[in-house]
This record gives C-alpha cells, structure tokens and sequence, in this order.
C-alpha cells in the first residue's frame, strides 16, 4: 500500500477536474481527497496499491490530458486515514 500525493497544474479548475479524479476514484475502489488549491492548481492525495494507483493517474491523464501542464506526483508510505474518496471544499 501507498500514498499518492499529486499537485496538477494547467487549465485544472473549472473543468470538472475534482468531479473526474473523484469518479475514477471511486471506480478504482481508492479512498483519499481531491481539492481546488487558491494557486489555481488542484492537490490530490490517495491511498491504495501502488499499481491501482498508476491506474489512476493514468486515467485521470486520459480524461484530461488537454488540461494538466504538470503533475508533481510523490509516493509516500499510507497513513490508513481514509475510509472514502471526497471532494473538499
């Protein structure tokens, strides 16, 4: 198990960003959070295997590849803190 910690930057915000990392989420059986950052850019964090999680770039890269500039992705050690995938406010 991993964390996935990624700040995206690009045409992110208003594209309906936070509402398609939360379906693939979801979709992927991962829990963690996906935010709006006041930068403009969007911090999304997940926990779950580590291949699960590529998945899930991957599928956020596909979804909207014409908006994301940059992805600066970490992998950390999962703290377990999370029961869900959420969009925060």
């Amino acid at each position: 198990m991993k964390r996935l910690h990624v700040y995206y930057s690009g045409t992110v915000q208003g594209v309906g960003f936070r509402f398609t990392a939360e379906r693939v989420a979801n979709s992927l059986g991962l829990c963690g959070w996906v935010k709006n950052l006041s930068d403009g850019r969007v911090e999304l964090v997940s926990e779950g295997k580590e291949e699960t999680l590529k998945v899930f770039i991957e599928g956020i890269n596909q979804s909207l590849e014409g908006c994301i500039r940059t992805a600066d992705i970490d992998y950390l050690d999962t703290s377990g803190e999370f029961s869900d995938f959420q969009i925060r406010f």
